[in-house]
């Protein structure tokens, strides 16, 4: 329903115009074409009633708002969140994740995608969704997107990866570089197989049957994750390693540097190309390395103390340092004894089977148990034996022996002079190698889940682990300023996200947008956190919507 104006020429001198109002519906016929009916003659009305009447059929699917707008012309009401996202598109200007970023189309996108991943983890689609509830437009100098401008960011960011890290670097070592750099790799499973870096690889998620990538982190020695770099999923941790060594060298320009990584990680191979740039290494060697010391006599069993203890090489080159942790020693041994005893139960019940099923073969049982001795790692000092019709377990005492004589023993590897690093400085370094394995736990899983992956180029899944490793530094940044508050960053963020913009309306439009007083809580997050609120802001409405809607992937409801 609508009306319909129309407009006479002037026929007299005067000039005088005549109008034709008609209220009247709209309707098609059989054959498509556009009727109306016309259901009334307005034009003997004012211009006040058409107005009325206009104004009214504006608004006839919002009669109560309408009314609400005649009684009180100017109200208040509930804008959207603002908090959160200010708080940490500020913590990116401090960072210097903004300026690395760039001002430019991109760079807000790419800005949004990292503040996005720290406040809702998931895919390019919900990052969409999460804009229209956000006060993006206010804060970030963006124009309408959808899904796949996002995906085209994370190509963009993964041909600027190099830059953006290298500007990153330079706002936290203005005046240099750090003498020590940490060093790991993960892995992240995948639920698909489209991935173009997904491969078969060992999986340290414990997710067999599933496809991999696998992903270098080069942090400095507080744990602050520099570079991170995605490797196809079957690559060795060895070979990711020559990347990073070319990275410090070229891209951040260090020298006199020493990597710090774990037994395996720095071998003979990556020990000459260290040598090659004149950096050093800390690391630890495997367990089949100290047996073939311990036999060369370069190391001697009696050194394995709680104390640490020291031994050169002969040419004085390479330093050991070996200690045994009681603590690990127990863990080892308590192991071994759980081992023992299911290993046990299993030959009790296979006795039993065999006492009460006369038919039953012994060496099916034997056959059976056989496997399960191997895959509790107890053949080295445990033999599974026939005896008088039943299945017997001996322990080979000297064995045994040999098998726990290095349990909660460990070496660590360097070429540091001892006059450079005394051997407990190279002890707390290798410990430091946790903080990197506490930030990919930090990426991979909890606040920021670097998995599912939503994407399968391999550009864009390059792109997605740096919005990942660049929201880390923002939920680094905010657990040091909340160190001391009885509340994780994932709660604060979530506190924060309930400050929402106050919009003034008059007369059903919205002429203002105000910030109104923060509760206390959230006043001593953000004195924390060092960020004060404006006192404007200018309004800005932006508007995005995902292409895919979600209605048309959820499953219908049988009626």
């Amino acid at each position: 329903m609508h009306l319909d104006r129309s407009y006479t020429p002037a026929k007299s001198q005067e000039g005088k115009q005549y109008c034709r109002i008609l209220l009247r519906d709209s309707y098609r016929d059989a054959h498509g074409h556009v009727k109306h009916h016309t259901i009334a003659n307005l034009s003997h009305c004012s211009e006040q009633e058409i107005q009325a009447i206009e104004l009214a059929l504006k608004h006839k699917k919002d009669l109560e708002s309408l009314r609400q707008n005649l009684h009180d012309p100017f109200h208040l009401r509930q804008g959207l969140s603002f908090g959160a996202i200010f708080l940490l598109q500020q913590m990116a200007q401090r960072l210097g994740i903004a300026r690395a970023l760039g001002s430019g189309r991109e760079g807000q996108l790419a800005l949004w995608q990292v503040i996005a991943r720290a406040l809702a983890q998931g895919s390019r689609l919900s990052a969409v969704r999460l804009a229209t509830s956000h006060a993006v437009g206010e804060i970030l100098d963006l124009a309408p997107f959808n899904e796949d401008h996002l995906y085209a960011n994370l190509a963009w960011l993964a041909e600027q990866q190099s830059h953006i890290e290298q500007a990153l670097f330079r706002h936290a070592y203005p005046s240099g570089a750090p003498e020590l750099f940490l060093y790991d790799v993960t892995s992240t499973y995948l639920e698909g197989d489209c991935n173009a870096l997904a491969a078969w690889g060992f999986n340290r998620d414990g997710k067999a049957g599933k496809r991999q990538l696998v992903l270098g982190l080069l942090c400095d020695q507080q744990g602050q994750a520099l570079s991170i770099e995605v490797f196809v999923g079957n690559t060795s941790d060895l070979k990711t390693f020559a990347p990073q060594i070319h990275k410090v060298l070229q891209r951040f320009g260090a020298q006199n540097v020493t990597f710090v990584g774990d037994r395996g990680m720095i071998r003979g191979p990556q020990i000459q190309q260290l040598a090659q740039v004149g950096f050093h290494y800390i690391t630890a060697i495997t367990k089949p390395q100290i047996q073939s010391l311990l036999d060369q006599k370069v190391l001697q069993l009696g050194l394995f103390e709680e104390p640490l203890a020291e031994v050169e090489d002969t040419e004085g080159k390479v330093r050991y340092l070996l200690r045994r942790n009681p603590e690990r020693q127990k863990e080892m041994a308590a192991s071994r004894r759980a081992r023992q005893q299911k290993m046990e139960r299993l030959v009790k019940q296979a006795n039993a089977y065999l006492s009460q099923h006369p038919r039953a073969r012994l060496a099916t049982q034997e056959k059976n148990l056989r496997p399960k001795l191997a895959s509790l790692k107890l053949g080295a000092w445990m033999e599974l034996k026939k005896k008088q019709g039943q299945l017997v377990l001996e322990v080979k005492a000297s064995a045994l022996e040999e098998d726990s004589k290095l349990d909660g023993c460990y070496v660590l590897k360097t070429d540091l002079p001892a006059s450079l690093a005394s051997a407990q400085v190279v002890h707390e370094r290798c410990k430091d190698l946790a903080l990197v394995e506490q930030s990919f736990r930090t990426m991979k899983t909890v606040e920021l889940e670097l998995r599912p992956v939503y994407v399968r180029l391999e550009q864009t899944t390059r792109g997605h682990a740096l919005v990942v490793m660049l929201a880390y530094r923002l939920i680094k940044e905010l657990e040091k300023c909340w160190c001391q508050q009885n509340i994780t960053v994932e709660e604060g963020l979530k506190e924060l996200d309930t400050l929402c913009l106050t919009e003034v309306v008059v007369n059903g439009q919205v002429k203002d947008e105000t910030i109104p007083e923060p509760r206390a809580p959230l006043r001593e997050l953000l004195a924390l956190a060092k960020v004060e609120l404006p006192k404007k802001l200018r309004r800005r409405k932006l508007n995005v919507a995902t292409k895919q809607k979600l209605p048309k992937h959820r499953p219908r409801r049988s009626k």
